[in-house]
């Protein structure tokens, strides 16, 4: 792995994962990037969430179903990764990071 600022870890995509990154672009229109994790803020027992956020960091609401979608796509995608932390998916280059604690 090779380590990105902030001590943050990724694994170099595959072609099918950089595809992956266009896909969820296309179907969250502004979205630079999706934070994916089990721990759904309103469910007590792991349940696939995803957050997208636009170029300046703000949050894009998300519906339900497209929320489970995207985060079930990555999670498939990336079956080696520790899924007990959130990962952020860059959608531009379709790096898989451990995303930082903090949330908006």
């Amino acid at each position: 792995m090779t380590a990105l600022s902030r001590g943050t870890q990724y694994v170099e995509p595959s072609p099918s994962q950089q595809r992956l990154g266009d896909k969820l672009a296309g179907m969250i229109p502004g979205a630079v990037a999706v934070r994916v994790s089990l721990t759904h803020p309103s469910r007590q027992w792991p349940h696939p969430y995803t957050v997208a956020v636009d170029g300046r960091g703000e949050q894009l609401m998300l519906s339900g179903s497209t929320t489970k979608v995207a985060a079930r796509w990555v999670l498939r995608s990336w079956p080696e990764a520790d899924w007990t932390r959130p990962h952020t998916l860059d959608l531009a280059t379709g790096q898989l990071a451990v995303a930082s604690v903090r949330s908006r």
